[in-house]
This record gives C-alpha cells, sequence and structure tokens, in this order.
C-alpha cells in the first residue's frame, strides 16, 4: 500500500513540475456526442461539422478539465485552474477552431492519440502557437474519461519562421519586380570545363580560345538558368519564363560569341566580379544593348554554383551616343559629312595618304536669289537636293562634305586626276536625274578638280581645285547674264 501511494505521489509530483503545459482532461462527453451522431447516420464528420459552426462550439464543450500543471497556469498568465477553467472562452477561441478538425477528426477514426498545430491565448490576451499531443490514457479507451494532453509554446519558433517566411518573400518580390533585368546562373559546369583545361597545363588561355573558338561555344551552352525577373521578360519581349529559356539561343547570339570569350578570360584570371556592355537579342529580334554586371555570389565562389546577373538596358543611350556622334560628323540638312569631319580627314590624309589626292570643289549656283525671293526654306530644299545627288555619286573611300553655306568638297584618297574628272561626270549625269525628278527649279553646281602626289602639296592643291570651281561660276553667270556679285 505504501509503494502505491509513493508511485502515486510521484506522479503527482512529475505532473506538477513537468517543464511543459499538461492538461488532464475528460473526453467521455465528447465520445457520448460522437456515439449519439453516429447512430443518426453521420459518417463524415467534417462534412458533418461544416454544416454548422455551432456544431464544434458543442463539442469543445463537452470536454471536461480535471487537472493543470504549474506550466499551464504560467503560460496562460492564470491565477490558479479555477480562473483558468472560468475563463477558458477566452483561451480557446478565434483561429482554434481552424485546427480543431483535425483533433475531432482523428478521434472519430478510432485514433487513440493525435498531435497537431493550433492556436490559444493567454490570459492577458498573448497569443500562443502551441503544439499539443493528446493521448487516451490505457484503460479508458471504452469511454475517454481520462485524456493527457502536453501543450509546448513554439510561438518564438512559429514567428521566426513567420519572419524568415516574410523576408525570403521579400526577397522574391525584389527580384521579381526589381526595375533591373535579374538572372540567377550556374557557372559550375563553365568552372569544371576551365579547370580541365588548366590541368592540361594550358596557362595561355587568351590563345587557346583563339585556337579553339568550339570552347567559348561550349562553355556558352553549359550556362544554366536558374531564374529570371519580370525585367527579364519585358525587356526581350518574352510572355512567360519558359518562353525565354525555351528560345535562349536566340536572346546570345552574334557578337555575344567574342563578349562571353571575354568574360572567360576574365574568371580564368580570376575575377569573379565584372562589369562590361554587351549586346543581346530580344525575341523580337532587335538588337538590345545591356550594360551587365557579373558577380559569382560569396557563398558559392569555391564552385561557381550561383551567379547573379544584372542587365541594365542601354539601347535608348547607345542610340543617343550615336546619334550625336552622327551629328559630329555630319551636316544634319544635307546628311553629308561635315567641315568638322572634313577637317579630321583631310588631316589624316595629309599626313598619311595613300596618293595620290584629288578634290573637287563645288559651289551650289543661285542660292542667294533662291533664298531671297522663295524663302530660306526653297533654299534648304536645294541644299538638300545636292546632298542626295553627291551621296548617289560619290562611294567610299572618297568622302563628300559641306563645308560651308553652299560649298560641298568632295575628297578622293588614291585617286588621280582622271578619275575625279570621271566622278566630276557622274556627279553631273545624277544632278541631271536630279532635276527631272523635281520639276521647277533647276540645280546648278560649279566644279573644279585638283590633284597632288604628297602632303606639302595638299594645300596647293585645294587652291587649284577652288580657283577652278570659281572660274566655273564666273562663266556660268556670265552665260546668265547677271552680275555674280549680287547673286552670290
Amino acid at each position: 500500500m505504501s509503494s502505491s501511494l509513493s508511485s502515486e505521489a510521484d506522479f503527482e509530483h512529475m505532473f506538477e513540475l513537468a517543464p511543459v503545459s499538461l492538461w488532464l482532461e475528460d473526453y467521455s462527453a465528447l465520445k457520448q456526442l460522437f456515439d449519439r451522431w453516429r447512430a443518426a447516420g453521420v459518417s463524415d464528420l467534417r462534412a458533418h461539422l461544416a454544416q454548422d459552426s455551432a456544431r464544434v462550439r458543442q463539442c469543445s464543450a463537452a470536454l471536461k478539465v480535471l487537472k493543470v500543471n504549474r506550466r499551464t497556469l504560467e503560460l496562460f498568465a492564470a491565477e490558479n485552474q479555477q480562473v483558468l477553467e472560468a475563463n477558458l472562452d477566452q483561451v480557446f477561441r478565434d483561429d482554434m477552431h481552424d485546427a480543431v478538425f483535425h483533433e475531432l477528426a482523428a478521434l472519430w477514426s478510432g485514433q487513440l492519440e493525435f498531435s497537431n498545430q493550433t492556436v490559444n491565448y493567454a490570459l492577458d490576451g498573448r497569443r500562443l502557437d502551441v503544439q499539443i499531443r493528446a493521448r487516451i490514457l490505457p484503460g479508458y479507451e471504452a469511454d475517454w474519461s481520462r485524456v493527457l494532453l502536453s501543450l509546448e509554446d513554439i510561438t518564438a519558433q512559429v514567428r521566426s519562421a513567420s519572419q524568415l517566411r516574410r523576408s525570403e518573400q521579400y526577397a522574391r518580390d525584389l527580384f521579381e519586380h526589381s526595375p533591373v533585368s535579374l538572372w540567377v546562373e550556374d557557372f559550375s559546369a563553365v568552372k569544371s570545363l576551365l579547370d580541365g583545361v588548366r590541368s592540361q597545363g594550358i596557362d595561355d588561355f587568351k590563345t587557346f580560345i583563339t585556337v579553339h573558338p568550339e570552347f567559348v561555344t561550349r562553355c556558352m551552352q553549359e550556362i544554366r538558368v536558374v531564374d529570371v525577373n519580370q525585367q527579364t521578360l519585358r525587356m526581350f519581349g518574352a510572355s512567360s519564363k519558359e518562353m525565354l529559356l525555351n528560345n535562349i539561343g536566340r536572346v546570345f547570339r552574334g557578337e555575344m560569341h567574342e563578349s562571353f570569350a571575354d568574360q572567360l578570360l576574365d574568371l580564368w584570371e580570376g575575377k569573379t566580379f565584372q562589369q562590361r556592355e554587351v549586346v543581346n537579342y530580344a525575341l523580337s529580334g532587335d538588337a538590345v544593348h545591356i550594360h551587365m554586371q557579373f558577380s559569382v555570389l560569396a557563398d558559392h565562389l569555391a564552385d561557381w554554383g550561383l551567379v547573379l546577373l544584372s542587365l541594365v538596358d542601354i539601347t535608348a543611350r547607345k542610340k543617343a551616343e550615336a546619334y550625336l556622334e552622327y551629328l559630329g560628323k555630319h551636316d544634319v540638312l544635307t546628311q553629308l559629312r561635315n567641315r568638322a569631319f572634313y577637317a579630321e580627314e583631310l588631316n589624316r590624309v595629309t599626313r598619311k595618304g595613300p596618293w595620290p589626292l584629288s578634290i573637287i570643289a563645288i559651289d551650289l549656283n543661285g542660292l542667294k536669289v533662291v533664298n531671297d525671293e522663295q524663302g530660306h526654306a526653297a533654299g534648304d530644299s536645294m541644299l538638300r537636293r545636292v546632298g542626295e545627288v553627291l551621296a548617289k555619286a560619290v562611294d567610299p573611300p572618297a568622302c563628300a562634305a559641306r563645308i560651308g553655306g553652299d560649298e560641298f568638297t568632295v575628297l578622293l584618297p588614291g585617286m588621280d586626276e582622271r578619275s575625279a574628272f570621271a566622278l566630276q561626270e557622274r556627279i553631273l549625269s545624277m544632278l541631271d536625274l536630279n532635276n527631272q525628278f523635281y520639276p521647277g527649279q533647276p540645280i546648278s553646281l560649279a566644279m573644279g578638280v585638283a590633284s597632288c602626289r604628297s602632303g606639302d602639296m595638299v594645300e596647293a592643291a585645294i587652291h587649284r581645285a577652288d580657283q577652278a570651281m570659281y572660274a566655273e561660276k564666273i562663266r556660268y553667270y556670265q552665260e546668265k547674264g547677271v552680275d555674280r556679285r549680287q547673286l552670290s
């Protein structure tokens, strides 16, 4: 008898001092309720409970708390068991009912134990995430009058997991909705290929890829794209990630091979962070000029298993730069080269040749009278037509430039005077066609030709061409019977 009393006392101490919340409850009323429902023909408990939310509360009301331990009172901020029992409606409420279906379904199906994660509330209002484990005690299987439940407070873990999920979602949102195209790629196979080449004793990698361009192609094929964001799809005109990745060969082509060769060379030299400008292609076929930033992530420097690329579309900037460069070298009105380019080209030819150099000096006749009588718009139209004629007649390496208001020059490096006169005839032929195409005001050009065979003779040749052009211009005005000084 004393041994039995001692065992009961030990159990009481273990129950009371357990580090987890323990509840001894009587579920016999719940079993009786289940038995009545079964007798009434209920077979699907979940459907039965879903039909009327009051039935869940009826199940909860059938549970009777017999005893709780000290840890339970601490956890739920209850002064004693009587206070806790009097306020169970504050403990078991709100989202707890969403989880109780699992517990009731386990008991309905005949299970003697169950576990579940649910939500309770302390009497001071704290929300508690708890892990419940329950067991119908041996000897009470028939009536469920003794059920032992343990509640483990996992609020901190749940909050940490929730915070981690929010952080991951935040990172995912930053990735997906970044205004910059982002690519996550796996370069581990590329690293293996480079390591393989290095192990063969190759140390001049630049020469190696020059001799073996197929190695560069193979490395490109071994890159595995892990993920791309929404801006990437917009940039390359893809409706989905699958569409983009299934057509990756249309994106990386052409001059990308050369750019990737430079990228491989940097990787060979240990540069795992790189920036460069490259050209990719949208699925529409349009070239996309890109500023690329490439970085092997710190945790993957050993294997290059995770690489982040950010791509900024600089196509508009490149077009603007090209247009500014064009403006710097071209005359906007006639589309011919401008005086600055002419001076630069003349200086280059003077220093380096090729020789002989021929020059055609050209002046548009009658521009002043057109400007005075018909307005500058009509005069500009005539200048544009001269540009059309010279653009059609003059082919590289010859250079046609507008060097003043109505003054033009054609530089012909490597061409003798005979070739220059032949080009002059071609210009006149094109001029005749142009005048036929534009009825009304015909355009007339005065031209002078000269040649030289060395740099020290260039200035004299230009002067001779100008003099020949002016002589032609004087003849033109004499034939017209007008004073040249009034029409310059």
